[in-house]
């Protein structure tokens, strides 16, 4: 059978732009469409969350603009992101759609959300807070600090960004990177230097962004994060939750930034039951 470990990439070209996507689980019904983290290609969708949703769901995965095999440059604001997201989802003849954000691919859900709300049935956002959040503009000092850490450590950022320096985050670290090396091949493009420093300026400007009026946003949407995240504070979830007017929000112990990885045993059942509703 196939799984996220071997379904092939393909591609989709809008207004002369090809961008990159993969797709796992039965066709029919309503799809659910993921959008990446800051710095993230397909491969780094963890395949425990991706298996888990197709199981039950066809799911749909793609690099946005200028993202990993998908052509063109990353535009610097949310807006555009949403923008080109929608056009994916339209190009590959959905007209309504789950959508699955994870960090900067929340932020990028909810400006798909206000943009295109007839396209949205439900929301799921993770590690991610609203718009015009406060201390979003620390994002380059904490994002550096980490770089330096992981070159001094030759680790990837993704373990002082992600998980808590303990014993129990350092295990979740280790396990979450075993399976992104499950897939060996057909293996996506890494991020270039302008589309990651491009989604720094984009992250920082939505930080100092006029906060969004997410009561608009009807559609049924389940928040989740670490209780300690460093990327995004856990109190921004919180009050994306209150913002939101038919939300549920779900905090993980003893976790961070990839809560939803570090608890993927909780947290697929539990998505799986909100998508089911």
């Amino acid at each position: 059978m196939t799984t996220w470990q071997d379904t092939p990439t393909k591609t989709v070209t809008v207004d002369g732009t090809p961008f990159a996507y993969r797709e796992l689980g039965e066709p029919g019904g309503v799809p659910v469409v993921f959008l990446h983290h800051f710095t993230a290609v397909l491969d780094d969708w963890d395949p425990r969350i991706m298996d888990g949703i197709a199981s039950e769901h066809h799911i749909i995965a793609f690099d946005n603009r200028g993202v990993g095999a998908s052509g063109s440059r990353v535009p610097g604001n949310l807006e555009q992101m949403g923008t080109d997201a929608i056009a994916v989802i339209r190009a590959l003849g959905y007209d309504k759609v789950d959508v699955f954000g994870f960090s900067v691919g929340g932020a990028v859900a909810q400006m798909v959300a206000l943009q295109a709300p007839e396209l949205v049935r439900r929301l799921v956002l993770t590690g991610t807070g609203p718009r015009g959040g406060g201390g979003i503009w620390k994002m380059p000092f904490i994002v550096g600090g980490a770089y330096a850490k992981a070159f001094a450590t030759r680790k990837d950022p993704r373990n002082f960004l992600f998980f808590p320096r303990n014993a129990e985050g350092k295990e979740a670290a280790s396990d979450y990177f075993a399976r992104l090396a499950e897939r060996t091949q057909d293996r996506d493009r890494p991020i270039s230097r302008q589309a990651a420093l491009a989604q720094l300026r984009a992250i920082t400007a939505g930080g100092l962004h006029a906060p969004d009026d997410l009561s608009v946003i009807t559609a049924p949407t389940l928040v989740a994060n670490g209780d300690h995240d460093l990327m995004v504070a856990s109190e921004h979830s919180a009050d994306l939750a209150r913002r939101l007017p038919n939300s549920k929000l779900i905090i993980y112990p003893n976790s961070g930034h990839g809560g939803v990885f570090q608890h993927h045993r909780e947290f697929v059942p539990e998505a799986l039951a909100f998508l089911a509703d």
